[in-house]
This record gives structure tokens, C-alpha cells and sequence, in this order.
């Protein structure tokens, strides 16, 4: 599309490896990147919930760019079109670009109820239906850097395309189809006709069809993708989940996971640490797996269930933890690793106070971000293959 400055260099391509680069041009200025494999930071308002942008700054390090939804910000377009500065300032986010998808990945919403002149998301007040004038009005009142466009509801003719891009903002085109294989390559072969920047894979979530099915649905759609240009997964962040996904040629995911552990009280442990080098360890093997997944309190682990707990993780919670000294995980270097023991969460927790949400977060955003780090230098290393069998590993014991 016109003015377009996003640009994907990709330094490895290999087939069923996955893509290793970075995405170049970001921004107003052009002059931020991401790397991918990578994730776009999740926020609920433009604030990673728990979290004050003060707190996030000592994390180091992450994503360059803020994902916001249509879903949180529709209900306020007067005020921000009164406002006319964009949802950036507006929030009070600074040196980051802005991403504007329709539906927030945490949370459930209803399906049926998109038409071709419509798209409805869902707000605190309920139900909000979408045209493409009241879309593109969204869009314009928001100022983001790049955005989703609508899905299913978009029919992409000659003479109207135009009216549903902004001067300057770079435009991610929505491959559907469902679980229909043929439906998927229609989608994707028309989609890669029109002047987007990149491209968004809709309706794979986690819990929507099997895993070995979703693989094989992405891996023939993204053949069908040029390759200079990304493919953001909507709706899927479980590492098991990301690294299948790569392999099968996703470039970008979103980074809700953390706050769905974060949520359920848990905190991420699992082990993606492939160094022979002790001092680099972030949890060796065998250390504390035996607790990964195992204080579900009833029935087994359902990866498909995105509020149920993974094997990823551990519920601080249980009252195992009460007089469990150590802190989350040994060799985490966040400030809650540093600053607290497992028996300090367990007792916020069990008390409903709030710092339990954000020490929480705070370190589970943390791991969450090593691991994709990990998993860009297993790539560029060629080990991704013990990457996966490291990482899902912890998935088979649970099985």
C-alpha cells in the first residue's frame, strides 16, 4: 500500500524450521524494529494489566510493539475523537507502536454475528456492531501504526479500498475459512492479492480445532503468503502451541499467555534452557518439574481449555507452597525472583491482595519474553529441535 515502510528482513528461512529476521520501519518515524519470531505486548487499555508503566520499564527489553483492541477502546470513540490526539497520548504510551486488532485474544466472544457489511465486538456495555465507516472512524480516532482489517465483512472491491486505509498506517489483511482446508487457500490467495503490510490468521485460537489440524492448516495457507511480508497467529500463545506454529511459518503471535497465567494465580516455570553451561540455566531438568501442572485442584490438564492451567506452570495457590521458601523460579532474574520466595505469593494470593497480580505478571512476562529470546537463538543456532524436545517434554509427562 501506499507509503508502506514495514519491511521484513528475514537473515533464515528454512522449510518446516521456521523464519528468523526482524520486521524493520516500525512507526511514526520508521526507526523501530521487532524481531521475529516475537510477540506483541498485550495490554487491556494500553496498560499491561497490573501493571503501571513505571513497573513495566523494569522489565527490559520488550516488544517494541503495544497491542490494543476495538473491543476495549469502541465504546469510547467520542471521547477520543473530542480528544483528537490518538489513543497514544491519550493513554500515555511513549516510544512504542501501536497495533489495533478487533477482539481481545483473553477473553471469549461470541461468534455468528458477523455479516458482509458488518463485525461486531464486545464491550463492557455489551454488544457493539461495526460498519466500515464506523470502523474506519474507530481507526482514524485511535491514530494506531498498524491495524487489523475487518474480517469476513471485508470484500476488498477496487473502487472502495481506499476508503478503508489511513495515510500512512500500514494494514494486516485477515486470512479465514475456518477448519476447511480449501477454504483457508481461497482466503489466503485472494488476501495476498490486495496492498496489506502483513497478514493475520483468524479463527485458529486455542481450543477451536485440534492442534495437528491447525499446524497443518497454517503451514499450507502461509505457502500460499509472499514472503516478505508477516503473519501474525491470532489467538495463540501456549509454548507448545508457538513453537509448532513456527515451524509451520508464523512469524508473530500475541502475547496474552502471561496474563491468562497470571490470572488463574499461577506462575510459569517451564524449562527452555538448552546451554550446557550451568551458570545459564534457568531450570535444569528434573529440578521442578514433578510440580509443573500438578496442583490442578480437580479432574486433568485440558490444553484446550484456555482458563484451565497448563503444564507450563504452577499454581501458587496450593498449599504446598505456604513454607516453600524459594522464589518462583531458581535463576529468574525479575524483581520478584529477586525480592520473593513462592510462600510470599501463596500468601497474597490466599488473602486476595493485589501485589499478588502484579509480581505475578511481572514475572511471567518476564519468562514468557526469554523464551521467545531462546527460541530466536535455537533457530539461528540450529537446535530448535532440542528446544522442542526440552520444552515439550514437560507437556508429554503430563499426558
Amino acid at each position: 500500500m501506499a507509503g508502506c515502510r514495514m519491511k521484513l528482513e528475514l537473515s533464515r528461512v528454512a522449510l518446516g524450521k521456521g523464519r528468523l529476521g526482524v520486521l524493520k520501519g516500525l512507526g511514526k518515524t520508521g526507526q523501530l524494529s521487532l524481531e521475529v519470531p516475537g510477540y506483541l505486548l498485550h495490554t487491556h487499555l494500553g496498560t499491561v494489566p497490573h501493571l503501571t508503566q513505571d513497573t513495566l520499564s523494569t522489565l527490559s527489553t520488550l516488544p517494541s510493539v503495544t497491542q490494543i483492541t476495538l473491543s476495549n477502546i469502541a465504546e469510547h470513540q467520542e471521547v477520543l475523537e473530542e480528544f483528537k490526539d490518538g489513543f497514544r497520548k491519550f493513554a500515555g504510551l511513549h516510544d512504542t507502536v501501536l497495533y489495533c486488532a478487533l477482539h481481545d485474544p483473553a477473553t471469549p466472544c461470541p461468534t455468528g454475528h458477523t455479516t458482509n457489511k458488518t463485525v461486531s465486538v464486545w464491550g463492557s456495555g455489551g454488544r457493539i456492531e461495526l460498519t466500515v465507516a464506523k470502523f474506519m472512524a474507530l481507526q482514524k480516532a485511535v491514530k494506531p501504526d498498524w491495524y487489523q482489517s475487518m474480517a469476513d465483512g471485508e470484500t476488498w472491491q477496487i473502487n472502495t479500498s481506499h476508503k478503508r486505509e489511513l495515510e500512512g498506517v500500514e494494514v494486516f489483511g485477515v486470512v479465514e475459512g475456518g477448519d476447511i482446508l480449501e477454504e483457508r487457500v481461497r482466503s489466503a490467495k485472494e488476501t495476498a492479492k490486495r496492498p496489506v503490510s502483513g497478514f493475520c490468521l483468524d479463527g485458529l485460537q486455542t481450543g477451536s480445532m485440534d492442534q495437528a489440524l491447525r499446524t497443518q492448516l497454517i503451514s499450507v495457507v502461509t505457502k500460499e503468503l509472499p514472503e516478505d511480508k508477516p503473519r501474525l497467529l491470532q489467538g495463540v500463545g501456549r509454548p507448545d502451541e508457538v513453537l509448532e506454529s513456527v515451524e509451520a511459518g508464523v512469524d508473530l503471535f500475541e502475547g496474552f499467555f502471561p496474563f491468562e497465567v497470571t490470572e488463574r494465580g499461577c506462575a510459569l516455570i517451564f524449562n527452555f534452557n538448552i546451554s550446557s553451561n550451568p551458570e545459564l540455566a534457568v531450570l535444569e531438568p528434573g529440578e521442578d518439574q514433578e510440580t509443573a501442572g500438578d496442583s490442578q485442584h480437580s479432574g486433568d490438564l485440558n490444553p484446550d481449555d484456555q482458563t484451565q492451567m497448563t503444564s507450563f506452570e504452577i499454581n501458587l495457590k496450593d498449599k504446598r507452597y505456604q513454607g516453600d521458601f524459594r522464589p518462583l523460579l531458581e535463576g529468574c532474574g525479575c524483581y520478584c525472583c529477586r525480592n520473593h520466595q513462592r510462600a510470599y505469593l501463596h500468601h497474597l494470593l490466599v488473602t486476595n491482595e493485589l501485589l499478588a497480580g502484579v509480581l505475578l505478571m511481572i514475572h511471567n512476562t518476564a519468562h514468557y519474553h526469554a523464551f521467545f529470546s531462546a527460541l530466536r537463538d535455537a533457530m539461528a543456532e540450529d537446535t530448535l529441535d532440542l528446544l522442542k524436545r526440552r520444552v515439550l517434554g514437560q507437556t508429554e509427562r503430563k499426558d
